[in-house]
């Protein structure tokens, strides 16, 4: 007698690993989006077109690292108070051009240009003041408390290397260069497509043995943090010369993601649509959620073939659109960390599949622990919502008890 699994992947062929299918998708996405000039106020989120380098030193003087006065180190004496005569004003912005003579201070805000022939600042809450008379306690050292031209930055030093993605920081590294513009790579531009039958849009009235589209809302909003371009083109039927119109269309924009429609059943048309329009490259992956995952290229444009249920669309998203999108981008893809975590549950695995579970994070003797969020379903969306992040249980690992050692990803990070 035959027996009946409800373990859905227990269908029969080989299943491509995780760390493979990530090769592969590097290897056949070349960057795509053009280069352009950007000025630093539009620069952010673009990946960097070539390595930048500084036009001019930071800090571009010498300047004073606190509020105090500003003199000539030579004139301290060694064992006893040193008495000076404040001889003028410094602020930043606005210098003071006579220079420090021997015996002279001049009152200095942090920031201000050094005046020429001083070295040396003494803060303003270790001196004492008679007067015009400045008294300098022993012990402070001669250049105390000066910033050197060029301490942060010299003229000439790359700052950022090309592929680097361009944030508040990178930024900042720019203008302190002295750089208005940055060479950077367009960001890439999206279609999404849903398809299945039992596809409705959220807000239409659900016929009998349809379902809500989760997955567009959750797809759109999730490249809009990413910052690239993205149109999602509606609902397409099962239908061969739909769903082969349909990615002839969108395959106008830089990448093709398709939900639902890449497994096996009858009705699922979308990877022989890109078979036919382009190439598969990889289909079925050992890892759970997401098996049923496609990459390709239809008309020359990247594809890939998102699973049907949300939970699983999130996971590869994260996992495998992410870095893809890096690559078209330009970018250095930077893989998601991992936090090191205490297991707060015990669970089996099978052997060889990458497998990530939805959990919760609390804090116990000092240490991360995750737990399991009770239903593990890919169809359960409200799970999303409800856990902090997913638990990665590696290929090799077949048992899991509680206290092990596991990696976290987090949806805040991941999605940030």
């Amino acid at each position: 007698m035959s027996q009946i699994t409800d373990d859905c992947f227990a269908f029969g062929g080989p299943l491509l690993r995780a760390d493979e299918a990530l090769r592969i998708i590097a290897e056949r996405t070349p960057a795509v989006t053009g280069q352009e000039l950007r000025a630093l106020a539009e620069a952010a989120g673009h990946a960097l077109a070539s390595d930048i380098r500084a036009r001019s030193p930071s800090p571009p003087h010498d300047n004073a690292a606190v509020d105090g006065y500003a003199f000539r180190g030579e004139d301290l004496s060694a064992d006893s108070e040193t008495v000076l005569t404040v001889a003028g004003r410094a602020a930043a912005g606005h210098p003071h051009v006579e220079p420090v003579a021997g015996g002279q201070a001049v009152r200095i805000f942090t920031g201000a240009p050094m005046p020429r022939g001083a070295d040396t600042v003494v803060m303003q809450e270790d001196i004492r003041l008679e007067g015009e008379r400045l008294i300098v306690p022993p012990g402070l050292k001669a250049g105390a408390n000066r910033r050197k031209r060029g301490e942060d930055i010299t003229a000439g030093r790359t700052l950022l290397a090309a592929g680097r993605r361009i944030g508040p920081a990178e930024l900042a590294l720019a203008a302190a260069g002295g750089l208005d513009r940055l060479p950077v790579h367009r960001r890439a531009s999206v279609a999404v497509v849903s398809t299945g039958d039992e596809i409705t849009a959220a807000g239409s009235p659900l016929a009998p043995g349809s379902v809500y589209d989760a997955n567009a809302p959750m797809l759109m909003a999730m490249l809009g943090r990413l910052g690239v371009e993205a149109r999602h083109l509606g609902i397409v039927r099962d239908d061969r010369k739909a769903t082969l119109e349909a990615l002839a269309e969108a395959a106008e924009a830089d990448l093709v993601i398709t939900s639902g429609g890449a497994s096996t059943g009858d009705e699922d048309h979308v990877r022989a649509a890109v078979a036919e329009l382009g190439a598969v490259h990889l289909w079925r992956l050992a890892v759970k959620p997401g098996r049923p995952l496609a990459f390709g290229h239809v008309r020359g444009t990247a594809f890939v073939g998102l699973p049907g249920n949300p939970v699983a669309v999130m996971a590869c998203f994260l996992m495998f659109v992410r870095p893809l999108i890096d690559r078209l981008e330009g970018a250095a893809p930077v893989p998601l960390r991992r936090w090191p975590v205490r297991a707060g549950f015990s669970a089996t695995s099978k052997p060889d599949r990458l497998e990530w579970l939805r959990g919760t994070l609390s804090v116990k003797g000092g240490e991360l622990v995750a737990n399991r969020y009770p239903k593990q379903g890919s169809g359960i969306v409200h799970s999303l919502t409800d856990s902090d992040g997913l638990i990665e249980i590696p290929e090799e690992m077949t048992a899991i008890a509680e206290g092990d050692r596991l990696g976290f990803i987090s949806f805040r990070e991941a999605l940030a």
